[in-house]
């Protein structure tokens, strides 16, 4: 197979890859997008596998009455869309947070990128585990937690509880981000966070919040 020709700018995205992504990503074809474009629709069919040069995008469900429910948010260096390979339609809708670019491998791609590294096949698998299980994991918080309980699991799931002395400042993080991944409204996510504040649990910035000690268990 011929490889597509690549610009000086998407060369050097590819480069920054591992080793085997980067040689997926060069049997696709680059594409760019920009802020708030949507990538894929839930429901269609596709044959694509996207991987994420740059930017951010997140993977996302909506109902009848335009309420969101985010699932994950897909960083530079991952790739996103592999759940088609079991010939069903697509699971849940992607939209870009930030301009991005991704270089979209087709099944003929993929099937020759398994074919000449076949250990991809097993990176392939568990990132599916992986996901299968974070969402499992979403879907339990959101049977078993208030909202209050799945706001915590959302500040500190990222990268723990802050402790004394070592605060966490999560960033490109909004009050409607955090109601999308919670399943609430923003107005509540917006009075818990300011009662958190008050408290001294946590600082409230411009899509910034830092965490200033461990959040309660119960609010």
């Amino acid at each position: 197979m011929n490889m597509p020709s690549l610009s000086a700018a998407h060369e050097k995205l590819v480069a920054s890859l591992s080793p085997s992504l980067r040689a997926l990503a060069s049997r696709g074809t680059i594409r760019s997008y920009r802020k708030n474009s949507v990538i894929i629709n839930e429901g269609e069919i596709g044959e694509s596998l996207f991987v994420l040069l740059q930017g951010r995008v997140k993977v996302y469900s909506t109902d009848a009455e335009g309420r969101e429910i985010t699932y994950n948010v897909v960083e530079q260096g991952d790739y996103f869309a592999e759940m088609w390979l079991d010939g069903g339609p697509r699971s849940a809708s992607v939209m870009t947070l930030e301009p991005s670019v991704c270089a979209v491998v087709g099944r003929a791609g993929l099937k020759e990128h398994l074919s000449a590294e076949p250990d991809f096949a097993l990176e392939l698998v568990a990132q599916v585990i992986r996901r299968a299980r974070a969402a499992t994991e979403t879907a339990k918080n959101m049977a078993l937690l208030d909202v209050y309980g799945r706001v915590v699991i959302t500040l500190e799931g990222q990268k723990g509880p802050a402790a004394p002395g070592a605060p966490i400042t999560l960033t490109q993080i909004t009050h409607q981000n955090i109601a999308n991944r919670v399943g609430a409204s923003r107005e509540m996510v917006s009075r818990l966070l300011k009662d958190l504040e008050k408290g001294g649990y946590i600082e409230l910035g411009v899509k910034r919040i830092t965490l200033k000690k461990k959040l309660p268990p119960r609010w």
